[in-house]
């Protein structure tokens, strides 16, 4: 299955795992279908799950104390998504996920982490770097956000998500830039006129 192949050498890059060990890990996945527009993950619930998207897209966001919805990142396929505080604590979520076209995703809950690591202890390692780079990845966004001109914070998003732009809304784009669709309509314009 195309899925459980995804989810193994994502999880292969980062440590070794015997065909044992990866039964293991498939035998306590569980598969879940979002259609658009669906929650994953509610703002406020607990998070019970990771995600590993291995089809469509999801989106993690959290909504500001005026309502806006502010896009932290993105998740296509082979992407994770979580709300780690949620996850390892047990208390209620800051983000909310949710799909942005029809999704699957392989779900891992905390039980299951658990048990991988008492049963492979490289597992924690997998763990341990999975989680490093995703707060890594997150001070990395704000450094960003606050140091680079709007047109610089675009051209970071292509480098991240190639070919992600055909495939979501140009609304989507600039909330995850933390601009306006106008605006991104103008830098859109001014690359296509230095370009031809």
């Amino acid at each position: 299955m195309y899925q459980d192949e995804l989810i193994i050498r994502n999880i292969r890059q980062s440590i070794p795992l015997t065909d044992s060990e990866a039964e293991l890990v498939l035998s306590l996945l569980e598969t879940r279908q979002y259609g658009n527009k669906d929650f994953l993950l509610r703002q406020g619930d607990v998070c019970r799950y990771d995600y590993f998207i291995t089809e469509g897209c999801a989106k993690v966001c959290y909504s500001d104390d005026k309502g806006n919805e502010c896009i932290v990142k993105f998740a296509p396929e082979n992407w994770w998504a979580v709300d780690l505080d949620s996850f390892i604590n047990s208390k209620p979520c800051f983000y909310y996920i949710q799909a942005i076209e029809e999704t699957e995703a392989l779900l891992l809950s905390k039980q299951s982490y658990d048990r991988l690591h008492e049963k492979i202890p490289q597992f924690q390692k997998f763990s341990n770097q999975r989680w490093q780079q995703g707060f890594i990845a997150l001070q990395q966004r704000v450094i960003q956000n606050l140091s680079l001109s709007a047109d610089e914070r675009y051209s970071q998003f292509e480098h991240k998500y190639p070919g992600l732009e055909q495939r979501i809304s140009q609304k989507l784009i600039a909330s995850y830039l933390g601009i306006t669709p106008e605006f991104l309509s103008m830098l859109r314009r001014k690359r296509a006129a230095k370009f031809s």
